[in-house]
């Protein structure tokens, strides 16, 4: 009854917004004689978590490092459809041998306050990186993998790396920060702040409230844009009526997808959809005493009707998963274990894990587990409807909503059994060492490492290692082939979907593109046509 009452509410929301731009030409948020945005100001907004930090050098959640790329440019960019790393910095990046990288940085790069990019900004930024002082949240990555940086030449910087490294090009999608001015501020700016060299800069920064302005030497020329503000707003009712009362101007993924059709249908907004390279998953903590056993994680995946759940809770609008890899990737291996909806086959899977149905289709459980989701009200809706479908085979779940933060917090400290999330942009294959290796298990010393269901596997150890430093894409693809296979097999996590990219916006807003990884980029090609006189 309650996903019922909760989608009537929502219908009825989407139905008011679209009636009330439709119907309401007097109304000063809607007809264009009320807060409408600056013709040459972009509004974005964002879900939760505010933006506080630009500096790609410590920049950390999603929407922080997605803006710092708007700010800052790397050597390289994957800011393409087909999530291949292009030139950006750079202008020529040379392989002289299996472990000896060059770079030469383009003549044309500028910071944002006119002074050029150099050989001394690309060094001091990775040195800055993996210097303890700093505490960087990408020390680790960058110490792992560097033996040494050294100038040739005024913009000409080589790179020696401890092992070969088939990754080495997308590592470079880094952002560049301004030695001058990193300097002068005792090497990080107290505000987050940061001189970069990408289409913006920064403007004003306070908590919930990020203004960029065009970066005027920017080497890709000019943003269509002249400024970019960016908003939080955690309500998503609100989200929706400030852009039809067209206070804001665009927003990414974070409407519902299950209303999406209904926000397409209001005269004042439009709705681009894509492909994404996030998967959305269900995490096991592998060190519990019931799913250590991966006939019970087995068992719940196929006790959950991840169709069922894409048609109902997202309108469609998601890709059921094989693994952390998207589809369509050239990485992506579909030849592994999968786990179609069979209830039958998850209650004899429990049976043979020796937790038989106490009291057959009575009400007693096989067992209880807890499930910890944010406190968004679509999320828990999502996982309310998975504890609905485990109860099912006797398997009773309760569901805890918490502020992400405390979600966030317990999982690092291994304090859950069952809860759901996001990974980061699947762009290398080698992200199944972030997420799988067994080095990457958080410890109190390294809390934000990303193994948090505690997993090891020393044959996927093993094969993650030989994919990281195999430089033949064809080999790499066998290799990683091998790979799904065995993590599809042991199961440490549920691969749920990759939930589509959406985005919402006003009608006179042109030029966006959508990203698999989600990124913004589009957005220093966005602007605004000439708005037309409304009846």
């Amino acid at each position: 009854m309650r996903s019922v009452h909760a989608a009537l509410v929502s219908f009825f929301l989407v139905a008011s917004v679209t009636s009330w731009c439709a119907g309401c030409a007097g109304c000063a948020g809607c007809a264009g004689r009320g807060p409408r945005t600056d013709p040459d100001t972009l509004v974005y907004i964002f879900n939760e978590p505010d933006v506080d930090e630009l500096d790609p050098r410590f920049a950390f959640n999603s929407n922080e490092v997605k803006v710092s790329r708007l700010v800052t440019s790397g050597l390289m960019a994957v800011d393409q459809p087909t999530l291949e790393p292009r030139l950006d910095l750079a202008e020529r990046l040379d392989m002289i041998d299996a472990l000896t990288w060059e770079v030469a940085v383009r003549p044309d790069a500028r910071f944002s306050d006119g002074t050029e990019v150099t050989a001394a900004d690309v060094i001091y930024t990775f040195r800055s990186v993996m210097d303890p002082a700093m505490k960087s949240p990408f020390r680790r990555q960058f110490e792992e993998r560097l033996a040494g940086i050294e100038e040739i030449g005024p913009k000409s910087v080589r790179f020696r790396l401890k092992k070969p490294l088939a990754t080495f090009r997308t590592d470079l999608d880094f952002g560049i920060v301004a030695r001058h001015a990193a300097e002068a501020q005792g090497g990080r700016w107290k505000d987050g702040r940061c001189v970069g060299a990408g289409p913006f800069r920064v403007a004003s920064m306070e908590r919930g409230h990020v203004v960029l302005e065009r970066n005027e030497h920017y080497h890709g020329g000019l943003s269509r844009s002249r400024r970019l503000v960016f908003r939080t707003m955690r309500d998503p009712n609100v989200r929706l009526l400030v852009l039809v009362g067209g206070s804001a101007d665009i927003t990414q993924n974070t409407v519902r997808l299950d209303v999406v059709s209904e926000v397409a249908k209001s005269p004042r907004l439009k709705v681009l959809a894509g492909p994404s390279a996030v998967l959305t998953y269900l995490m096991f903590q592998n060190e519990d005493p019931i799913l250590r056993d991966p006939r019970v994680r087995k068992a719940i995946a196929l006790a959950i009707d991840r169709r069922k759940i894409v048609d109902r809770k997202f309108g469609g609008h998601a890709v059921l998963a094989t693994g952390i890899m998207p589809h369509g990737h050239w990485a992506y291996s579909g030849d592994v274990p999968t786990y179609p909806y069979d209830p039958a086959r998850a209650g004899r899977l429990l049976d043979e894990a020796g937790y038989r149905d106490p009291d057959g289709a009575g009400p007693r459980p096989r067992f209880s587990l807890t499930y910890k989701t944010s406190a968004d009200p679509f999320r828990v809706g999502v996982a309310r409807v998975i504890a609905q479908e485990l109860e099912i085979v006797g398997i009773a779940v309760e569901v805890r909503s918490f502020e992400f933060a405390t979600v966030l917090a317990d999982i690092k400290k291994g304090n859950f059994q069952l809860a759901s999330m996001q990974t980061a942009e699947i762009v290398e294959p080698d992200m199944h060492f972030v997420y799988f290796h067994s080095s990457r298990i958080p410890s109190k010393e390294n809390p934000d490492l990303l193994n948090r269901w505690r997993y090891r596997n020393p044959e996927v150890d093993r094969l993650i290692e030989e994919g990281r430093h195999e430089p033949g894409r064809d080999k790499r693809r066998l290799i990683y082939a091998k790979l799904q296979r065995l993590v599809a097999e042991e199961l440490p996590i549920f691969p749920l979907w990759h939930e589509d990219n959406v985005a919402v916006m006003r009608r006179d807003v042109a030029g966006y593109s959508i990203l698999p990884n989600a990124r913004l980029a589009g957005l220093a090609r966005t602007g605004k046509e000439q708005q037309k006189q409304e009846e």
